[in-house]
């Protein structure tokens, strides 16, 4: 769900760096590879960066991805007992400028009816708690692709299905 909007740099008129270039071929490749890495650098800095708070213009403090994620772990699967982390069905998250965290997830079936117990549970792990919680909203998109499968686990979730008497 990531946007990445990639603008290929142009010298300007009094730019010491630039020089003419003169085949139309050669300026398509510099402007391709330039868009390229420019949108190479975005997708870096959002994997990177993804766990920086920064306080964006309006003075809000952006909660930090790892901080958004940690808190999931209180989010747990009704069906199974496991937290949604460990079992894999967060994709992504993003939080804006205002704050609202967006959990890019999914669950084990489309057909999973307790899609609202664990948006409840989502809620409440990331908007409450001391000094309000974490986030000042969120927003979940149900995600379908790729389809969660048992490949998604992570290790100590493995661990908990085991404890449980899950062949995993």
């Amino acid at each position: 769900m990531s946007e990445n909007t990639a603008t290929a740099a142009t010298p300007e008129a009094g730019d010491a760096t630039a020089t003419p270039q003169t085949d139309a071929a050669t300026t398509d490749a510099a402007a391709t590879t330039d868009a390229a890495t420019t949108d190479a650098a975005t997708t870096d800095a959002a994997t990177q960066g993804a766990g920086d708070a920064a306080t964006p213009a309006t003075g809000v403090s952006k909660a930090m991805i790892a901080d958004i994620e940690e808190a999931m772990k209180d989010v747990v699967d009704p069906e199974l007992g496991i937290n949604v982390v460990d079992l894999g069905l967060v994709y992504g998250v993003h939080v804006d400028d205002e704050n609202v965290a967006t959990l890019d997830m999914t669950l084990t079936s489309a057909a999973c009816p307790l899609t609202d117990v664990i948006e409840d549970q989502a809620r409440q792990a990331l908007t409450t708690g001391p000094g309000g919680g974490l986030v000042n909203d969120i927003r979940i998109n149900w995600v379908w692709l790729p389809p969660w499968g048992p490949d998604k686990i992570t290790d100590e979730g493995r661990d908990q299905l085991r404890s449980l008497g899950f062949n995993v």
